[in-house]
């Protein structure tokens, strides 16, 4: 490819940013609490991060685990609460009880972002409709991305998927980046580079010893030449 693809890795505080930045991520996804799969970080760990480390950081927009919306008063506080620490990019995504986009709540934290670039996330892979909850948020401020593995299974179920779907890039709701992540594995790279993918999200890939462990330099750095080489 004639562009480097993006490495993106979960980070919990500043060691883990840290290390992400000497293995040689373009980007951290930020979260707390990986037991309920990433939830909104406390406003003093954005502060701590971004003084730490010269990288972009999405910072995550969810109070609980699961993709309804729950008090979307309280998801807008915590948006502007993250804006107010720093934080100038996000990840959010919103369903309703019959796996529609919960187009009300995304919209509201939207416009508290005040126009940042952000990321909706895995919430499409639980989605009744890709294609229908892409055409609805297609043109909504700053949504530049869509983190998925294509299926809720993981990469290894979607792939198909991603492929199908970056072969629609530059279509109405297909001009976003597609940043695959979600059982990703080495393995997987090639295909996706080869189908024109470069948007790359880990989080235990990087981390040998598990979420109990700090993400590993070394084990971002082997990531960072595969999808190099």
């Amino acid at each position: 490819m004639s562009k480097r693809a993006l490495l993106e890795v979960i980070a919990l505080d500043v060691e883990d940013a840290v290390a992400a930045r000497d293995g040689g991520a373009d980007r951290l996804e930020l979260v707390a609490d990986m037991a309920a799969d990433g939830l909104t970080p406390p406003t003093a760990t954005v502060a701590g991060i971004r003084a730490a480390v010269d990288l972009p950081v999405r910072v995550m927009v969810r109070l609980a685990d699961g993709f309804a919306a729950g008090d979307v008063g309280r998801l807008v506080r915590a948006a502007r609460a993250l804006r107010e620490a720093g934080a100038e990019e996000f990840v959010l995504g919103f369903l309703d009880a019959q796996g529609s986009v919960d187009a009300g709540a995304v919209e509201r934290v939207v416009d508290a972002l005040e126009g940042c670039r952000w990321t909706f996330h895995r919430a499409i892979d639980r989605a009744a409709d890709r294609d229908a909850l892409r055409k609805q948020l297609d043109g909504l401020p700053g949504l530049d991305t869509y983190l998925t593995a294509g299926a809720a299974e993981g990469v290894d179920a979607g792939l198909p998927t991603l492929l199908a779907e970056a072969a629609r890039r530059g279509e109405p709701g297909y001009e976003q980046r597609l940043l695959v992540g979600g059982g990703l594995r080495l393995d997987h790279v090639p295909h996706l580079l080869a189908a024109g993918i470069d948007g790359f999200h880990i989080g235990g890939a990087a981390r040998p010893r598990g979420w109990d462990g700090p993400v590993s330099a070394d084990a971002v750095a082997a990531w960072r030449h595969a999808l190099d080489d």
